[in-house]
């Protein structure tokens, strides 16, 4: 699952420490656990990886392409509301910032594609 989280014409992105993509920015998101849902999963991620608490605001898409991720990995994504917390990194990330949507750095996976869904669904 990914989280799309854009405020002010700014998302919030992740520098990553785990392979693949390490040192690239990606989308806070993550695997989906046992006994949770795929929304639960996406809000634990962001508060996890960000330190933010969040709110699932709209379905983004399923991103399947084989060529996305190395690990042969699908994502569902979210469009998400931040409802609290205090940004800082994680175990997983070493930095975590909100970048203007024209300034996109680098993304990992197949994030700047997910991105554009969600300014389309906007």
């Amino acid at each position: 699952v990914d989280c799309v989280v854009i405020r002010k014409n700014q998302v919030l992105l992740i520098k990553r420490i785990n392979p693949p993509f390490v040192g690239r920015w990606a989308l806070p998101g993550g695997f989906v656990n046992p006994k949770e849902t795929i929304e639960q999963a996406a809000l634990r991620e962001l508060k996890e990886e960000t330190g933010y608490n969040g709110k699932v605001e709209q379905f983004v898409g399923v991103f399947s392409d084989p060529k996305r991720d190395p690990r042969k990995t699908i994502t569902v994504a979210f469009l998400v509301r931040i409802t609290g917390g205090k940004i800082r990194t994680s175990n997983e990330t070493s930095e975590v910032e909100w970048f203007p949507l024209n300034k996109l750095p680098d993304l990992a996976f197949d994030h700047k594609k997910i991105i554009n869904a969600a300014i389309e669904n906007l």
